[in-house]
């Protein structure tokens, strides 16, 4: 008698997709996102500069505003709008995202499951983001040591920041392009799915623009041909790859490329950029650190990865988050203990509240019998989620986006009253002209617009973010939702919102 057989495995089989609505305005709202944001970008990039003033002279007396003189002010390229492209600093933007990849496969790291998916079972992840921004970080450091604030690399983001921006883009295009065309071979419901492919809900409307931009597969991953390394080694998720490495290390990267500026022009660093640079860099480490964290976000578990996340990721997050950084690189405001002090206590509460609350769920959703969560009061609903009503989540459904907003507060309040003039001027010892970044009256307060961005835009997406989030809790749990927001009534600010 032969030795008995095992049951055999089952192939998963495709399921019929969660189909929803549109968001963000639609088709028409997605036209306007793809080709406004990345011109906004340009704008702020050019507007604030270090040729004419932040903003530039001439935007302030429209009635006389030229193009011929606008160019002039803001160092529009001389070849045009082609002068926004460089081959050379393309083929370096894709060996730091090169060199990203290597360290994701090679580097040991830790390995976990996601979510549970609708098709049933799980996919595998490796995350070692923190020890890889570590080595690079050291290596950067190292060649600072030996360069000082010449350092080719600090150097080479300045000279050729738009181009930088430009090399970025085009890989949001292409990779938008390419996921969005390779979603079409996911298996049709009822087949065989051995790879876990799902549609995402909102991202297979039948519009082909407004699917290309909100994303039409949920987890778009990739196997690499590389052999002798683990599974999880060889698969990678596109949409978790660029939502925690080259855009939130390049934001860290950025902002040392301006500390490193202000230094060679000025000959020395001010508090404020000190501070903001500090601050940026601690918060993008302990999201590396804390990185399996990402696998619950809406991102990964709600959203495609298509030209939304990938702009923001690879684009609208390093160039817009730095430019706090760049704007004191260009003007160096001073802080002072006051201002120092002020900042500090915003930060310091901003991420009390928003790790100190993610922590708590997060131990709450692993294992709720931990003593540091076991006190905490939930309801039960009928599909089995238990729904935290003390704590920090009784506080507020979405307390965490409070923390989180504070925050971005902490890294505006340094550029001041923001606005600055370029004046040429004879030095008197070597007889050179030079150029200087002054405040005057009419420039003062102006440059606001471009430090103070970050705050308006981040309220706006934490509170879009939270209907998103209502929307999707109330659909899931039902009635038990209404009975939780109920009970926990404030949404992100306690009694006010």
């Amino acid at each position: 008698m032969g030795p008995k057989k095992g049951p055999k495995a089952t192939v998963p089989v495709q399921v019929v997709p969660e189909k929803r609505g549109y968001e963000f305005g639609g088709p028409l709202g997605a036209l306007g996102i793809v080709f406004g944001l990345p011109v906004l970008i340009y704008c702020f990039t050019f507007f604030c500069n270090d040729i004419s003033g932040c903003p530039a002279p001439s935007l302030l007396h429209p009635s006389t505003l030229t193009w011929d003189k606008l160019k002039q002010e803001i160092g529009w390229p001389e070849n045009g709008i082609i002068g926004l492209y460089d081959t050379e600093v393309t083929l370096w933007v894709l060996a730091y995202y090169t060199l990203l990849l290597l360290l994701q496969i090679f580097l040991p790291g830790q390995e976990v499951e996601g979510v549970e998916l609708a098709c049933g079972g799980r996919h595998k992840y490796k995350f070692n983001t923190f020890r890889s921004s570590l080595l690079i970080l050291g290596g950067l450091a190292a060649g600072t040591f030996i360069y000082g604030a010449e350092f080719p690399i600090w150097t080479f983001l300045w000279d050729n920041y738009v181009q930088v921006i430009t090399a970025n883009l085009l890989i949001v295009v292409v990779l938008s392009i390419l996921v969005y065309v390779r979603s079409f071979s996911i298996p049709e419901p009822g087949q065989p799915n051995p790879d876990l492919r799902e549609l995402a809900p909102g991202g297979h409307t039948g519009n082909v623009l407004y699917d290309f931009f909100i994303g039409r597969e949920l987890n778009s991953r990739v196997t690499l041909p590389i052999p002798f390394v683990s599974e999880a080694s060889r698969i990678i998720d596109i949409g978790v790859f660029c939502e925690i490495r080259p855009g939130l290390l390049g934001y860290i990267i950025l902002d040392l490329s301006n500390v490193a500026h202000q230094y060679r022009t000025y000959g020395y660093v001010t508090d404020s950029i000190l501070f903001v640079a500090i601050a940026q860099a601690f918060y993008v480490l302990d999201a590396f650190y804390m990185e399996p964290a990402i696998l619950t976000t809406m991102d990964i578990i709600m959203d495609g990865f298509g030209f939304m996340l990938c702009f923001g990721d690879l684009v609208w997050v390093p160039f817009l988050y730095s430019i706090q950084t760049r704007y004191l690189a260009m003007f160096p405001a001073k802080m002072g203990l006051q201002g120092i002090a002020l900042s500090f206590a915003v930060t310091g509460l901003g991420y009390y509240i928003f790790r100190s609350a993610n922590n708590e769920k997060n131990r709450f959703r692993t294992d709720p019998n931990d003593p540091r969560v076991a006190h905490l009061k939930y309801i039960t609903t009928a599909s089995g989620s238990k729904l935290l009503i003390s704590g920090w989540w009784g506080t507020a459904r979405h307390i965490n986006y409070l923390g989180d907003w504070l925050m971005s507060w902490a890294y505006c309040l340094p550029t001041g009253f923001a606005g600055y003039t370029i004046i040429e001027a004879i030095n008197s010892s070597t007889k050179e002209l030079e150029k200087h970044a002054v405040q005057t009256p009419e420039s003062r307060g102006w440059g606001s617009i471009f430090t103070y961005f970050y705050i308006l835009y981040f309220g706006i997406l934490l509170l879009h973010r939270e209907g998103r989030d209502e929307e999707k809790c109330h659909r899931k749990y039902g009635k038990d939702w209404e009975r939780y927001t109920s009970l926990v009534r404030s949404k992100i600010i306690p009694g006010i919102y």
